[in-house]
């Protein structure tokens, strides 16, 4: 019997020629030629249609041949390239309303925005303070104008809306938190890049303790007849509520606290306590665990966040569990000043990021990994913050100012 290492070595003559090689593919059956390169528009759209949706993903693209650039910078593929990742927008940054409607970036170059990029001019813009940011939209109020604005960043599309007379009283009106959601889709096609379907949700309170919301399609442009509760409350609180599966959540002010639930697609609402251990400040509602609604409460000693959830007890009734303690003086690189000025700042409900804010910086903490970035934060007179997801295509024809951005995200690689 032969060496058993023997067939681990071989001699020149042991490989085919080139000749016998070509003949022994050719010969071989069931093996088919490897697929040409793509060289048909629609299949190749197809492929770029999936780059992540990252603000510098199409502008390299975009520097690998002129057919590329050709293809992303068309503005037809531009549109579904972000309708495509709408529901996978990465997290751009914030606004807040001081300095008016300011925006600030969170991401690192090259995909950093550049601070003025979106921007919004109102001539009476002192009359008009944010509601909701979510699906790439913001919503704005003014009482004075007894309308309401629904504004994309990216596009610059703008929409006002007046507000329903049952919402009007004789010094404006009595909207004291609201809702924004792009239809599913987003945008369709067609020339204009402007066509976008959006739901707004106004939620006031009124006499003998009542809270109620009104409804308004884009589809067909009209407000929906209100719903109102009783509940026990005094107001509501103007921290942005939350949305899961199909209800809105809001937090409620007053002797006793609570949290309003109006589920879009059974029109109803409904009033839900809150722990009576928990003390009624500083709260932020937020999903947990997937489809599970759960909310954010900083304590007393500023430095520990607490993160409840929604769950049953052994009785199989609804009741609260106390899911994580985030300790943030363990977790941040704090100075014994920065404790005490510790504040929730705003949450961003998509990518399950939380924003906590001291006098001179931002940290962002992702709650499931605990991962943490921060930065520094220019002026900013502002309690809450209002996270901005969306996708943004620097440079791909949206105008000479955004030429130059595109550029400038590629010099910063």
């Amino acid at each position: 019997m032969g060496s058993p290492h023997k067939s681990q070595f071989f001699s020149p003559l042991d490989y085919p020629s080139d000749d016998e090689g070509s003949m022994a593919r050719r010969g071989r059956p069931g093996s088919p030629a490897p697929p040409p390169p793509p060289d048909n528009d629609d299949l190749l759209s197809e492929i770029l249609l999936r780059l992540p949706p990252a603000p510098s993903s199409l502008p390299r693209a975009s520097l690998v041949c002129n057919h590329w650039r050709r293809l992303v910078t068309n503005p037809a593929f531009v549109r579904r390239f972000r309708a495509h990742h709408r529901r996978r927008a990465p997290l751009l940054g914030f606004f807040a309303e001081e300095p008016r409607f300011g925006f600030t970036p969170t991401l690192k170059p090259p995909d950093r925005v550049p601070r003025g990029r979106f921007s919004l001019h109102l001539d009476d813009d002192d009359e008009w303070r944010i509601l909701s940011c979510r699906h790439g939209l913001l919503l704005l109020h003014s009482k004075r104008q007894l309308q309401v604005l629904v504004w994309d960043p990216v596009t610059g599309d703008q929409c006002r809306i007046a507000v329903p007379p049952s919402f009007h009283t004789s010094d404006g009106t009595i909207v004291n938190n609201g809702a924004l959601l792009r239809a599913a889709g987003g945008v369709h096609g067609g020339s204009q890049s402007s066509t976008f379907h959006f739901q707004v949700v106004i939620l006031g309170t009124g006499q003998e303790y009542r809270s109620f919301v009104c409804v308004y399609s884009s589809e067909n442009g009209v407000w929906h007849d209100p719903i109102s509760i009783a509940g026990p409350l005094n107001s509501v609180s103007p921290i942005p509520g939350t949305f899961l599966g199909s209800s809105l959540y809001w937090y409620l002010l007053g002797a006793s606290h609570a949290i309003l639930e109006f589920d879009l697609d059974r029109q109803y609402l409904a009033v839900i306590d809150m722990p009576l251990e928990v003390m009624p400040t500083s709260f932020w509602l937020i999903p947990a665990d997937g489809c599970v609604l759960g909310f954010l409460h900083q304590s007393y000693e500023y430095d520990v966040v607490y993160l409840w959830k929604r769950g049953r007890d052994g009785d199989g009734l609804a009741g609260w569990v106390r899911e994580k303690t985030i300790d943030l003086s363990d977790l941040l690189p704090l100075s014994a000043k920065d404790v005490w000025y510790l504040t929730i700042f705003g949450f961003a409900e998509d990518d399950k990021v939380l924003l906590i804010r001291t006098p001179d910086r931002i940290f962002t903490i992702q709650v499931e990994s605990m991962k943490f970035v921060q930065f520094k934060m220019h002026y900013a007179d502002s309690s809450i913050c209002y996270p901005f997801s969306s996708v943004y295509t620097a440079g791909m024809g949206l105008g000479d100012e955004d030429e130059h951005e595109g550029a400038e995200l590629l010099l910063n690689a």
